[in-house]
């Protein structure tokens, strides 16, 4: 399926991005071959101001934080001399909160949601508040609740007795997932849960081992426009969870439609839930470091664009309003220089 986004006229600098960005993606493998397993001990390993290699914690290779997290690391190679980055894939926005804590990563995707429990130490971090600040709002996570045809399941509201994907443990698609079910009625418990990533959500709905998948991602997801090329793939509409779940747990659910055409035989716009995706770090950071990041990421909008389409909602002018967790001070400082 072509790329709309993308265009037949790349500029050789935009194809030199994507070479880059995918390049970058290599790069945690060849740093562990060469250095050993991430440090866990904690600390701040490459935040300081001296130079060195960060990690950027993303998520599953059919998603979207990994490529997009591949050409940030380009980004931040490119533009902040002394630093190199490289990618890892993880769980996600759960597990790379508690990365960029103990020190095994110093920056990181996670989701509004999932940022919020951590800072007051509920849900997943239940007693255990975690120090992160923003390095910006970057653009919007879409729950997405995907079955095929054969099903014949048209609502979350039929899901009680079903086959679910939840997504990857420590995932924000588990958060949201489960939180959507209570909104619909449907007890947790009723559904015979699997714990599986996108592309494992995919394989499962093609071979007809689970009933329905829940994933939270930016728009296009590459997993789902390869399932979607099956002809079969249909979008549940759950976006009027949103209100219920917003007055319950905070500001961050919205109700967001996913565009006609987004996927390959979606004819009409679904209503989902949209949850704002925020790049983390630890406030103990450099904070002439924080301020390059959100520079060197902010400033290459139209660059990064052509890794992801996700990235053209990254706007400097409202990238540091976020209520729930503080925006690094660094960061602060460049967005109220990009904004006067």
């Amino acid at each position: 399926m072509k790329n709309d986004y993308q265009g037949d006229t790349m500029s050789s600098t935009e194809r030199s991005w994507i070479r880059l960005g995918a390049a970058a993606l290599l790069a945690p493998a060849l740093l562990l071959s060469a250095c050993g397993s991430p440090d866990t001990s904690g600390g701040d390993a490459g935040a300081g101001g001296d130079g060195g290699t960060l990690s950027i914690a993303t998520g599953g290779t059919g998603g979207v934080y990994y490529p997009l997290g591949g050409g940030f690391a380009t980004a931040i190679r490119e533009n902040i001399e002394g630093y190199d980055a490289t990618v890892q894939e993880t769980n996600a926005s759960v597990d790379n909160v508690l990365l960029i804590t103990n020190g095994s990563a110093q920056i990181a995707f996670s989701v509004g949601d999932v940022v919020s429990d951590a800072v007051e130490g509920i849900g997943e971090f239940e007693g255990k508040p975690q120090e992160i600040c923003s390095l910006g709002n970057i653009y919007n996570n879409f729950l997405q609740a995907v079955t095929v045809d054969g099903t014949g399941i048209t609502s979350a509201e039929e899901l009680a007795g079903k086959v679910v994907s939840v997504g990857a443990p420590g995932s924000a698609t588990e958060v949201g997932a489960l939180r959507i079910l209570e909104a619909a009625g449907v007890d947790p418990e009723s559904v015979e849960r699997r714990q599986l990533g996108v592309a494992e959500t995919v394989a499962a709905l093609r071979d007809g081992t689970i009933d329905v998948g829940f994933w939270s991602g930016g728009l296009p997801t590459g997993a789902l426009i390869d399932l979607a090329s099956d002809g079969d793939m249909v979008l549940l509409p759950i976006g009027q969870y949103a209100e219920s779940m917003a007055d319950k747990y905070g500001d961050y659910y919205l109700n967001e439609e996913i565009p006609a055409g987004t996927y390959e035989g979606q004819t009409e716009a679904v209503e989902a839930i949209a949850s704002p995706n925020l790049l983390i770090a630890s406030p103990n950071m450099d904070e002439q470091l924080q301020e390059d990041i959100s520079r060197a990421l902010f400033d290459n909008v139209e660059q990064l664009t052509q890794v992801h389409p996700a990235a053209k909602e990254m706007d400097p002018a409202t990238a540091g309003d976020v209520s729930y967790v503080d925006t690094c001070p660094g960061s602060q400082t460049y967005f109220d220089s990009a904004g006067s």
